[in-house]
């Protein structure tokens, strides 16, 4: 074992680092300050003059395979030699390199043969192979601009060096698997040279090391191996498993894989692109970003201080954001007032339920925010039972795809005026309002009535809420269903018994589940300038659909057999709808009444119908109940078949098959699934459940749709999210303990029908959760600058508190690597 004294190495690097520094600046590595764990100096105006060597054979990389270990070369390093050899032999011949191997650990003390390598592969058995010189001469080709590549076994190199652990990222732990096992690689990242041509999923031998300390967020992870496809060991990593990772370090640039442990793996095409675009970023041949997903590389900044006492200047009951072309951020408050304020819950009072949805704007110019207007609306009813309660109010808030030359700005709520005290019933309507862009007022006299339904207030809830735009200028309009979320213990709501003055309230196949009502539903319209709408063509139904002679369908319906889908999401790009909704209270499944609470994200690329109240997750039944005695159970659902048959339904008894769901999750975990029978229905028994989402868990659970990320490449923001993130959804949860806040991506050509995500990391440390941070996710989007904007509920129900605020997302950590007058000649 070397000694690492301080003092003494001190001395030894000191005395020839200059010299060192020289050499590399002569092959043209020494590159300029970038996000690293140790900034390199500014280089000076000689320095910066120096040409770059041309690409092809000036361009060297050495593989270094000097080992701890007695007795001869593992084949492992022979094969990895080979293929690196051949690698730089192949490819357009300006990203050709020529290579050298050699286990002479003198090299590092060579200045002039260190300063000649664009990058240096460790390819080594491990353990303690550069005395301190050594080292220090690795570090000051690293802070010279060098390239760094370690596969495999040289995270286990230099195992007393803290410097040597940050240069790859991560050590494995001592009781790793060592068995070659087939597993399924997670490629996440679509842009790395490294990664870009792999396959989203894809399936290799090899032996997969955990990692004593996880290095996600500390490096930016291009790839992870999903542990549920092979076994990870007693030190197993869990769902976030990285395997392949890089970062700007120490001026330099690092690459590191954990793959490479058997002789197969190079003799893999794919496993020999992975390795060679890893080689073209750190012998500086390609640039590539190498920070996105490192959490000091993003600031979150509240916008929006706390309202003064007993108004609501700044922000109300926070419901829904939307972000306006030049930059404005406009938000909306439900109806609950200040905790000081009155509530009224007395059906005798004519103010039962009378509240304010304000309309807020935050100018990022200004950095201030006007209250726009205020609604009043039905939606200010107090917490408590659910009779007592309501979720009604301001629900939703979208921009006209013209909105900086006409200002229209429309608006989905529950107006108070249209309330039935005798039936408690009342009025939903998406409306359009014209706001001052100038002054930044809403026009309350303006309004034009898009579109409006009745909705029963006697019991809460599920209101929904969510607009957004299509490219062809069709609005989304999602609704809730509608219903009691008590009545059937948690399950499927589908008790057809309780109803106020003739109205159910409990029974969601009167609404989601029902073909001629609009609510439990996410509708699609085209509208036209007049204020009035048209249908575009392939919705769910016509509305000239009969059943036994009659009208049964409303041709407004895209999607039907929601439960209460508060957050939906159009990918321009694309026009895929994106949504998620909240299910209902049952803490675990039943092999009586059908599966547990599931909230729900889903990719919609075609009209259908989600299964509410009939079927859950990937098409997982309920169990029917009806009249007389609802208490007791009827046969199980048939997702492929769905009957309403529910005495409450006016729509058609036959519906369209169920389509499955991408993501679901229950108090016990993601995406449940359970053995099934020759019928098909599951057992749900608890024991028996398999997870197939592993990075999903419940609990209190509310979930929260969020964007997908489009990088703007033309725009000069400075804060703007990295084009790493194009792509991804983003998907949350109102609460922020167990619960997801993750950027997810789907395989296109499965998401439609309810494929799983093939990928899946956290945002928890960027988007921060906890009591001071973002605790309470209500909405989340993207602006125009490529910053994410997020909406912070607050830590009451139907309030406005201290807490409730709009946060600001921006991305810090500068552009790509190395900078493109660093390039070795001939790179790109």
């Amino acid at each position: 074992m070397h000694l690492r004294g301080l003092s003494t190495r001190g001395v030894r690097r000191r005395a020839w680092a200059a010299t060192v520094t020289a050499g590399v600046v002569t092959a043209g590595l020494l590159s300029g300050p970038v996000a690293s764990a140790r900034p390199a100096p500014e280089p000076s105006p000689t320095t910066m003059s120096v040409k770059s060597p041309p690409g092809g054979p000036n361009v060297r990389v050495l593989v270094f395979y000097g080992s701890a270990a007695a007795g001869d070369e593992s084949p492992v390093v022979n094969a990895g030699i080979g293929a690196i050899e051949q690698i730089g032999l192949t490819g357009p011949a300006e990203q050709r390199f020529e290579t050298e191997a050699s286990d002479d650990a003198s090299v590092f003390t060579d200045e002039a043969r260190l300063g000649s390598y664009n990058a240096i592969v460790f390819l080594t058995g491990g353990g303690d192979v550069l005395d301190p010189e050594q080292e220090a001469g690795l570090e000051t080709y690293m802070e010279a601009g060098g390239g760094f590549v370690g596969v495999h076994d040289a995270a286990r190199a230099e195992p007393y060096s803290d410097w040597f652990t940050g240069l790859v990222g991560a050590r494995p732990a001592a009781s790793s698997p060592t068995a070659v096992q087939r597993a399924v690689v997670e490629v996440g990242d679509r842009q790395h040279p490294a990664t870009k041509d792999l396959p989203l999923q894809w399936k290799r031998p090899d032996q997969w090391p955990n990692w004593v300390k996880n290095p996600s967020g500390d490096v930016h992870t291009v790839a992870r191996v999903r542990e549920s496809t092979y076994q990870p060991g007693a030190s197993a990593n869990g769902w976030d498993h990285p395997v392949s990772w890089c970062r700007d370090y120490d001026g330099g640039r690092s690459f590191y894989t954990g793959m490479g442990g058997t002789v197969s793996s190079y003799d893999e095409t794919e496993f020999r692109a992975h390795l060679r675009g890893a080689l073209l970023w750190t012998s500086r041949l390609v640039r590539a970003d190498c920070k996105a997903t490192i959490n000091g590389n993003y600031k979150a900044e509240r916008l929006t201080q706390a309202n003064q006492p007993g108004q609501n200047d700044q922000i109300g009951e926070p419901h829904g954001l939307v972000t306006a072309s030049d930059g404005r951020v406009l938000y909306i408050g439900r109806g609950g007032a200040d905790s000081s304020q009155p509530v009224v819950t007395d059906w005798n009072n004519p103010d039962v339920g009378k509240g304010k949805g304000q309309i807020h704007v935050y100018d990022p110019k200004t950095k201030k925010v006007t209250l726009a207007g205020e609604l009043t609306v039905f939606g200010n009813k107090g917490g408590g039972d659910e009779l007592v309660k309501v979720e009604e109010g301001l629900l939703g808030i979208t921009l006209d795809p013209r909105f900086e030359q006409n200002g229209w700005v429309y608006l989905h709520y529950t107006p108070h005026s249209q309330l039935n005290r005798d039936t408690q019933m009342a009025e939903r309507r998406v409306s359009r309002f014209t706001l001052d862009l100038t002054t930044n007022k809403l026009d309350l006299g303006s309004e034009k009535v898009l579109l409006k339904w009745p909705v029963q207030v006697h019991s809460c809830c599920h209101a929904g809420g969510g607009m957004a735009w299509d490219s062809k200028g069709n609005l989304y309009i999602a609704t809730g269903d509608n219903n009691s979320s008590g009545f059937s213990d948690g399950y499927s709501g589908n008790n057809p018994a309780p109803n106020y003055k003739g109205v159910s309230f409990a029974d969601a196949r009167r609404t989601a589940g029902n073909t001629n009502n609009l609510n439990g539903k996410i509708l699609r319209v085209h509208p036209e300038s007049d204020g009035t709408y048209t249908l575009p063509a392939g919705n769910l139904f016509t509305g000239q659909e009969t059943d036994e002679g009659g009208g049964k369908t409303r041709g407004e319906i895209y999607v039907m057999g929601v439960r209460n889908p508060a957050r939906i999401f159009v990918d321009q790009q694309t026009d895929t709808l994106y949504a998620g909704w909240v299910g209902p209270d049952a803490g675990a499944p039943s092999t009586t009444w059908g599966p547990a609470k599931y909230d729900t994200f889903a990719v919609i690329t075609k009209a259908s119908n989600r299964g509410w109240p009939y079927c859950m997750g990937n098409k997982q039944p309920y169990r029917d109940r009806n009249l007389p005695d609802p208490t007791k159970p009827l046969g199980w659902y048939d997702c492929d078949h769905p009957k309403n048959e529910s005495p409450n339904n006016n729509g058609l008894v036959n519906l369209p098959p169920v389509t499955g769901n991408n993501i679901w999750y229950s108090p016990q975990g993601g995406a449940p699934d359970y053995p099934r029978d020759a019928s098909g229905i599951p057992s749900y028994k608890q024991e028996e459940a398999k997870y197939l989402l592993p990075w999903l868990k419940g609990g209190g659970q509310a979930a929260m749709n969020g964007p997908v990320y489009r990088y703007d490449a033309a725009s000069t923001s400075e804060t703007k999210w990295p084009s790493y993130w194009d792509g991804k959804w983003f998907v949350g949860d109102f609460y922020d303990a167990d619960q997801p806040r993750n950027a997810v991506l789907t395989d296109p050509k499965t998401q439609g029908d309810g494929g799983l995500p093939v990928h899946s990391e956290s945002l928890k440390k960027i988007v921060p959760i906890g009591n001071d941070g973002i605790k309470n996710l209500m909405d989340w989007k993207f602006g125009p600058d490529g910053a994410l904007y997020v909406l912070d509920y607050g830590r009451g129900f139907f309030t406005s508190d201290a807490k409730s605020a709009l946060w600001k997302v921006t991305y810090t950590g500068g552009g790509a690597t190395p900078a493109a007058n660093r390039l070795a000649r001939g790179g790109q």
